[in-house]
């Protein structure tokens, strides 16, 4: 025999009708599919317990966490697979996914109300408006990325500061929440004359009332932070550092409203940036070489920077639980809907597109896949989500607006 061929009796003896293998392949198959079927679900049950563990008390924790939609996507093709062979085994990842469905919303939420609103217009905050909803807040955040202040960050758009400020200022929201926020006050010296005298225009001009949390202040006077501008009468202020003042730390207002005799408490976030260049991801993605120049320091940033936001989301969340009033908060939390930071505030509040959304949300704009959710808005018991935008039309940052939309219990 030529070694390497098959004789035809042995061929037959291995994958005949009687043959060894013929007979006991389908059982180990068998075997091997419900032993893969229960590794899934055990990949699902560990990936969605380390929402719930910070980075600084286990590194792996963020990573395993993103993984959540992968194992999703892997237990219902595993329950599709069974199902097609109506086998009973396909009742264990339907029940897990029945039970997971929560974190299915939490990152690909499918409301047909959400639906509905995209199709007509984005509803209640559509161009085309219907009926006031009463007694309701509008809500807009955005990190403005220091309104592209510096020549290289208005390269693709020379008038996009302008046109960025021009669109806040005319914006119908009750309440603007802003991060990477900068200001050129009046007397500043500057060569742009007034562009960037921001609070006259988002404040004073268009009718708000204005928070300015400032972080920096340089040697021409121009101003850094995070700020708050209301069309609501502010009765209460105050400053949530993580740590020292930076960048990175909250800001809350009390305003009287929506009714007259009702007060509600306003916070405005930003927290620890991944400090992760989108080129460098692009660049560990394309080539092995990539990977091994860019991956490690990559990974050792996005650990360092979840640790920061599981206990700023922690200190943050702190304050949120001892309000007297109803809660909104917004901000650039700068983590994923599979994240401990999330996990934590949404554990207590609602978050708006997760109520009311259709779709992934991303709120990323740069050179990634658009499928970064990062920008969120929550609400507390007290309101209904009536609706949520993702104002994708508005390209000055890299980060699209949000903009919700929330009534108030009449008997909070």
């Amino acid at each position: 025999m030529v070694a390497g061929s098959w004789l035809p009796g042995e061929w037959a003896y291995f994958c005949g009708s009687g043959g060894h293998l013929a007979r006991h392949w389908p059982v180990a198959h068998r075997l091997l599919s419900y032993r893969f079927t229960l590794l899934v679900l055990l990949g699902l049950l560990l990936s969605t317990a380390a929402e719930r563990v910070p980075a600084g008390e286990f590194a792996l924790a963020p990573l395993l966490a993103l993984t959540v939609p992968g194992w999703l996507g892997l237990v219902a093709a595993v329950g599709l697979y069974w199902l097609s062979r109506r086998r009973w085994v396909a009742l264990l990842p339907l029940a897990g996914l029945v039970l997971a469905w929560p974190q299915v919303q939490r990152g690909l939420p499918l409301h047909w109300a959400g639906w509905q609103s995209q199709v007509a217009g984005w509803g209640a905050l559509g161009y085309l408006e219907g009926p006031p909803v009463p007694h309701s807040v509008r809500l807009l955040s955005a990190n403005v990325r220091i309104f592209n202040v510096y020549a290289q960050l208005r390269k693709p758009d020379p008038a996009a500061p302008a046109k960025f400020i021009g669109w806040l200022a005319t914006s119908p929201a009750d309440v603007l929440c802003l991060q990477e926020y900068y200001q050129e006050p009046a007397g500043t010296h500057s060569r742009e004359g007034n562009l960037f005298n921001v609070s006259d225009k988002l404040g004073l001009a268009s009718g708000r009332q204005v928070f300015v949390s400032k972080t920096l202040t340089n040697s021409a006077g121009a101003e850094f932070g995070i700020a708050i501008f209301s069309r609501l009468p502010i009765v209460g202020r105050g400053e949530i550092s993580f740590g020292r003042l930076t960048q990175n730390h909250a800001m809350w207002v009390d305003v009287v409203g929506p009714g007259p005799h009702d007060t509600i408490r306003i916070f405005n976030t930003h927290l620890q940036s991944m400090s992760i260049d989108d080129g460098d991801i692009v660049a560990a993605g394309s080539s092995r070489t990539g990977l091994q120049q860019k991956g490690r320091g990559l990974l050792g940033r996005f650990v360092r920077g979840a640790a920061a936001r599981a206990w700023q989301a922690d200190t943050l969340l702190a304050h949120v639980q001892r309000s007297p009033y109803p809660v909104l908060l917004a901000g650039d939390l700068n983590d994923l809907p599979y994240s401990y930071a999330y996990q934590r505030l949404a554990s207590t509040l609602q978050n708006a597109w997760a109520t009311i959304g259709f779709g992934v949300g991303n709120t990323y704009h740069g050179r990634l896949p658009p499928l970064l959710r990062i920008d969120q808005q929550f609400a507390s018991s007290q309101w209904r989500v009536v609706d949520c935008r993702i104002h994708t039309e508005i390209p000055y940052s890299d980060h699209f607006p949000v903009e919700g939309l929330y009534q108030l219990s009449t008997n909070h």
